[in-house]
C-alpha cells in the first residue's frame, strides 16, 4: 500500500477513541509508568538525536512525572497508545525557549532550535517538516498527530457557533461550547496534489515567497460539493490554464501545517499550453524526465528538488521508477 510508505502515514498508532471519553481510564493511563508526553513548542515536537544514526532524531517523550508535563496536565491531549504505552500531548507554548538563531524562526524553512533549561539535555525543538524523514514512523505519525491537534485548539478557543469561549472536551479532540452547547471537533482540510503528465513530462508549479529554483506538484483545497477527481481539474486548469482528462487518485498523507490531508493525484493533460494565474501561482513549467532525474538528484542547475519526506517528492519518485499504478 503506498499510504504505508508516505511520511507521517506508516506508523502504528492506535488512537484508542473509545477511552477519550472516560475520565478514570485516562487518568489510569496519565500515571501508568510506560506513559509518555510529545512536547510541542509553537508547534514544534521536541527531539533529541537517535543514538549514533547521524542525522536521525527522536521523540524526547517526557514521562508524566517530569515537572514541566505534570504542570501542563490540565491540558495534556490523548493521542492513543504505541506498543500499548499510553501518548498524550502538551502545548508548552507558554515556556521561555532560548535560541541561538531565530532568524528563521515561523519561516517557510525554519532551521532554528529551541532548548530549556527545565527540559532534558541535548534536545530541543524542531520544525517537524525539517525533521520529518529523521524520524522513525511511529515518531513521526505521533509528532503529526500532536502538531494538528495543538495548532487547531490555538486557533479554536471560541464558539463559532454563539462566539462564547470553548472548553477543552474527549481529552483534547473536541470542544464544547457552556453557552449554547455546540460541540466543534478537530478539522481537516482535503487538498488535491496533481502529478500532471503530458507524454514524458510533468507540470511544476511555484508558489510566490518560496526558495529560488523550488517548484512542486500543482495543489489545491476542495470546495464544498466538489468530487476530488473535480478538484484536482479545476485547480491545475485555474493556476496553469492546463485541461486534464481523466483524474486517478494514488493516495494521501496527514500534513499538519496546520491541518491539511494531502490527496494525490494523477492525470494526463489534454492540452500542453501553459497560461498561469499570477493571483495563484508565480510560475508553472512543463519538466521531461530527464530534467527530473537531475532535479531529484540535486544536479540540475536551476532547479530544487521537492522535499524529501512530502507526498508531491513520493509521486515524482514513483512516476520517475514506473512505479505508478
Amino acid at each position: 500500500m503506498l499510504a504505508t510508505q508516505v511520511t507521517f502515514g506508516a506508523g502504528m498508532l492506535d488512537r484508542a477513541a473509545h477511552l477519550r471519553s472516560d475520565p478514570a481510564c485516562l487518568e489510569a493511563l496519565w500515571h501508568r509508568s510506560d506513559a509518555g508526553c510529545v512536547a510541542l513548542w509553537r508547534g514544534k515536537p521536541l527531539t533529541v538525536p537517535a543514538g549514533d544514526d547521524p542525522g536521525a532524531l527522536t521523540l524526547n517523550l517526557l514521562p508524566v512525572s517530569h515537572p514541566v508535563a505534570a504542570d501542563a496536565r490540565g491540558t495534556a491531549m490523548f493521542l492513543g497508545l504505541t506498543g500499548g504505552a499510553p501518548r498524550f500531548a502538551v502545548d508548552l507554548s507558554d515556556l521561555v525557549a532560548t535560541d541561538g538563531d531565530a532568524a528563521g524562526l515561523g519561516g517557510f524553512s525554519d532551521p532554528s532550535v529551541q532548548t530549556h533549561p527545565d527540559l532534558p539535555a541535548g534536545s530541543g525543538f524542531i520544525e517537524l517538516r525539517g525533521a520529518m524523514t529523521r524520524l522513525s514512523a511511529d515518531d513521526a505519525e505521533l509528532a503529526a498527530t500532536a502538531r494538528a491537534l495543538v495548532m487547531w485548539h490555538d486557533i479554536h478557543g471560541f464558539c463559532a457557533r454563539c462566539g462564547a469561549k470553548s472548553d477543552v472536551a474527549a481529552a483534547g479532540w473536541q470542544r464544547d461550547c457552556p453557552a449554547c452547547g455546540a460541540s466543534h471537533y478537530p478539522r481537516t482540510d482535503p487538498v488535491v496534489i496533481v502529478l500532471a503528465l503530458s507524454g514524458n513530462r510533468v507540470l511544476m508549479g511555484r508558489s510566490p515567497g518560496w526558495p529560488e529554483g523550488m517548484y512542486s506538484l500543482l495543489a489545491g483545497f476542495v470546495e464544498p460539493g466538489e468530487t476530488i477527481e473535480a478538484a484536482a481539474k479545476r485547480e491545475v486548469a485555474e493556476e496553469s490554464g492546463v485541461r486534464l482528462g481523466a483524474v486517478r487518485v494514488i493516495t494521501s498523507q496527514p500534513w499538519p501545517f496546520p491541518a491539511s490531508l494531502m490527496i494525490a493525484c494523477a492525470a494526463e493533460a489534454e492540452t500542453d499550453a501553459i497560461v498561469i494565474d499570477p493571483t495563484e501561482i508565480e510560475d508553472a513549467i512543463w519538466v521531461s524526465r530527464e530534467d527530473m532525474v537531475d532535479v531529484t538528484a540535486g544536479r540540475h542547475p536551476t532547479l530544487k528538488p521537492a522535499r524529501r519526506g512530502a507526498i508531491a517528492r513520493l509521486m515524482i519518485d514513483l512516476w520517475l521508477a514506473g512505479r505508478l499504478s
